[in-house]
Formats: structure tokens, sequence, C-alpha cells
């Protein structure tokens, strides 16, 4: 078995998995087929192909629903190599994105971070709620003050009739 320590990449201290963190999916790696250049997003235009892409990129459809799956519809497609094309530039993004997502979850917060921001919620509140007195004061003070001016002037008033 090999140890998180012996598996961890220097350029990633902090990542917990024994696998090595690889943040993002390389293109060549996964793909060696006819160059996806002239397609990049085009995908997202055929929903055909969008409703393909979200059921065989789901991780609740077995590999071999979704290769089967693959396999039906490039069958039928009038041209499989652009069709194949605009599946695979599409599961690309997804399952990367997907990848990113599951990554976030396994990195540990920056706790600096979190610290100074929880610092800065305090304050924040601190401040609101000094102004919510500060609110109440300036708004009550002068409602008293007229009431004071309003006693003080029958007082004197009825002093003088």
């Amino acid at each position: 078995m090999i140890s998180v320590a012996h598996a961890a990449d220097p350029r990633y201290p902090d990542w917990p998995c024994a696998q090595a963190k690889v943040p993002e999916i390389s293109l060549a790696a996964v793909w060696a087929g006819p160059p996806l250049d002239d397609i990049a997003g085009k995908w997202k235009e055929d929903a055909t192909i969008g409703s393909l892409i979200t059921k065989v990129a789901a991780r609740r459809t077995t590999l071999e629903d979704a290769q089967k799956a693959i396999t039906d519809y490039l069958k039928g497609a009038a041209d499989k190599t652009a069709s194949g094309k605009l599946l695979f530039s599409g599961l690309f993004d997804v399952l990367n994105g997907q990848r990113s997502q599951a990554l976030q979850g396994a990195t540990p917060p920056d706790q600096a971070k979190v610290d100074e921001l929880g610092n800065q919620l305090v304050w924040q509140t601190r401040i609101f709620e000094d102004r919510q007195r500060v609110i109440k004061f300036v708004c009550e003070v002068p409602t008293a003050i007229d009431q004071r001016l309003f006693g003080l002037s029958r007082t004197i008033q009825q002093e003088i009739e």
C-alpha cells in the first residue's frame, strides 16, 4: 500500500489523497481522435448531443450502458466523425467540470482565509449592531427634545398668563 507521504506531490503539501493531485485532465491523455479545435463548445448547440452527454456522463449510468448509448447514437449518425467529435468534446467539458468539483471537495480549506473571513464577519456584525443602536438614538432624541420643548413651553406659557 502506498502511504500518503510517499504519494504526496510537493506542489500540493496539504493534499489528503494517496493519488497524485492532477488539477485537470489533459485532452491528449484521453483522446487520440481527430483534432477538436474546430468544434470547441459547439456541442452545447445540439440538444440531442447535450441529452446524450447528460445521460452518459452521469455516474449512475453504468459504463456498459453509457458505451452502448454512444455506439447506438454513432451508428445512426450521418457523419460519425463530426458527431463523435462533438460528443467527446461535450463529455470532456462536463466530466472535467465534475472532476474539478470533486477535487475542490478534497482540498483542505485555507485556514488563514477562513479565519480572516470569520473576523471580517464579526467586525461587520459589530458595526451593524452599533449602527442600529445609533439609528435608534438619532431617531428618538429629536422626538424627546420636541416633547421636552413643548412641555417647557407650556410651563412658561402657564406662568406668564
